[in-house]
């Protein structure tokens, strides 16, 4: 998961920089301003508590001046107040205090995100601590020939996003030696995979943890409108599949015409490490055993599962419809997610060795939770906001008067996600968690452009869009430290606005080419984002 965990970055002024190799201008300017403004925000965790804080004390006030919106929602629709208004409920009240306590934990048990996140993680789980991605990726990448070898990088980025910070810790070192093994500058190596690891990072081929991560955020801010909307992990698949392969060759694309022809012909002089002593480890004969057995057992559960899913009467179609669309299959799809992992992790394990005993498995499954602690005290202060703001119709009071004057300037057309992708990417850039920042902009967004008549499901994807593109040039995003530290050992005194200047073409490039995708694939095709998404949605 994309995540801003806090921890200190290194300023401008931290790195030692060569005047000749920094770019300048007024966009280097504006980034170390964003940078800056990133640092002086609290802690994501801290910021959760104080916005809960705020929502009950502007609660209060406007609970006292008894602040009212009309509801746009037809008489009689559910939840729809007798009087045909929305009005702001005061927390600052003894009603208000005893909610507050008397929910505070099953708002944190109830949140859709917690659980599902955490199962799933407990699958990949195995699968990270077997040794199965490490392995797979290994042979994705060094099998690829050399007329391929910048498109299996970027490609391996965007599926690495499966495991986290595999891509991130693994991937991007990897393909920096890759690039300087074959005589390439190491810098596009490592600008390719990053593209892919962190650009990409809402694209992919299967279903990952960040997908039941923002749908429960949208399905909550969605019933702000519709009480009973459902919006499950699987609502983007079809338009995050389909922008695995753009973002391959726009990152391949990017590197080879732009990125690469600018950093010209690489000089090992420019080095901080001795060279020769890099080695990547090639994938060893009995790995690659295992990763064969490993792709037979998915086979076979594939099989087992088509089953169940194709024939008519299969039992985990929808019964009463008979359809795909809200089957069991669907609305359990984290379970498929955990199982798709977890057994080929334990076969490949089993064969390498890396998971003799139950006990092997128990760790690898406890691991991935250890690593959640400040995830789970993240969801902990955000649940109690989004359940605030809820409560207050805050949520609500906001959308209405946002679509409003949405529809007072005339903005209710397509061209509304283009500002609405652009915003996202902005704050992005000083808030780079996406589940942080989906929370606090999902509650006003999501109602705001239902009422104007879109999908939550589109909004969401529109969302991931600006999430990602963002994500290469802002320090704020957690593995950017990581990032420049592994570039410096090939570029000796390497700054921060070398690295964004590096990375700033993939961003234009994705943002123009992946919303252009949009447009086409639900304005101009009509096509669905997801299985069972709809594109519009009438209040």
């Amino acid at each position: 998961m994309s995540s801003n965990n806090g921890d200190s970055l290194p300023l401008p002024n931290d790195v030692p920089s060569d005047p000749n190799n920094q770019p300048s201008g007024w966009f280097v300017r504006f980034l170390n301003v964003v940078e800056r403004l990133g640092n002086l925000l609290p802690h994501p965790i801290t910021l959760f508590a104080m916005f809960c804080a705020a929502v009950v004390v502007i609660s209060g006030i406007a609970g006292y001046f008894e602040l009212t919106v009309v509801d746009p929602r037809p008489e009689g629709a559910s939840g729809r107040s007798a009087d045909g208004l929305i009005h702001v409920v005061s927390l600052m009240n003894a009603e208000g205090l005893r909610m507050i306590v008397s929910n505070l934990v099953t708002n944190f048990t109830g949140f859709t995100p917690l659980g599902t996140v955490l199962v799933a993680l407990l699958g990949v789980g195995i699968a990270d601590r077997s040794g199965l991605l490490s392995a797979a990726m290994r042979l994705l990448v060094m099998g690829a020939s050399k007329r391929l070898v910048t498109l299996t990088l970027v490609f391996a980025g965007i599926v690495s996003n499966t495991a986290s910070e595999l891509g991130y810790v693994v991937l991007i070192p990897m393909a920096a030696m890759i690039f300087h093994s074959l005589g390439r500058h190491p810098l596009a190596g490592l600008a390719a995979a990053f593209a892919g690891v962190s650009g990409g990072y809402s694209a992919n081929l299967l279903l990952g943890t960040v997908d039941p991560l923002l749908s429960g955020i949208t399905e909550a801010a969605a019933q702000m409108i519709d009480p009973d909307y459902i919006v499950g992990p699987e609502v983007n698949w079809y338009f995050m599949f389909v922008s695995t392969f753009l973002i391959t060759f726009l990152g391949a694309f990017v590197t080879e015409k732009i990125v690469e022809p600018k950093l010209g012909k690489y000089d090992s002089s420019e080095a901080a490490i001795d060279l020769s002593e890099q080695k990547m480890d090639t994938v060893t004969a009995l790995e690659k055993k295992g990763l064969k057995i490993a792709g037979l057992a998915v086979l076979v559960m594939s099989a087992i599962l088509a089953l169940t899913i194709i024939p008519e009467g299969a039992p985990l179609r929808n019964q009463e419809t008979g359809l795909v669309a809200g089957s069991p299959f669907l609305k359990g799809i984290v379970a498929f997610i955990f199982i798709c992992f977890a057994i080929p992790g334990l076969v490949y394990g089993r064969v390498v060795g890396t998971m003799k005993r139950d006990i092997d498995v128990i760790n690898a499954m406890s691991s991935s939770m250890s690593s959640m602690g400040m995830y789970i005290v993240l969801v902990f202060f955000a649940s109690q906001f989004v359940a605030f703001f809820k409560w207050t119709n805050l949520g609500a009071v906001l959308a209405v008067s946002g679509a409003d004057a949405l529809n007072a300037v005339g903005l209710t057309g397509p061209l509304v996600f283009v500002l609405f992708i652009m915003m996202c990417g902005f704050i992005n850039l000083m808030l780079g968690s996406a589940s942080a920042q989906w929370a606090v902009t999902a509650p006003i967004f999501v109602p705001m452009l239902m009422l104007v008549g879109y999908a939550p499901e589109t909004i969401q994807a529109a969302y991931r869009i600006g999430d990602s593109v963002t994500n290469l040039i802002t320090p704020m995003m957690s593995y950017f430290g990581l990032i420049l530290a592994v570039a410096s050992q090939y570029k000796k005194n390497l700054g921060i606005g070398t690295l964004v200047a590096t990375m700033l073409p993939y961003s234009i490039v994705f943002f123009i080419g992946w919303t252009c995708f949009f447009f086409i694939w639900v304005f101009v095709f009509g096509l669905p984002v997801g299985p069972g998404a709809a594109t519009y949605y009438t209040p």
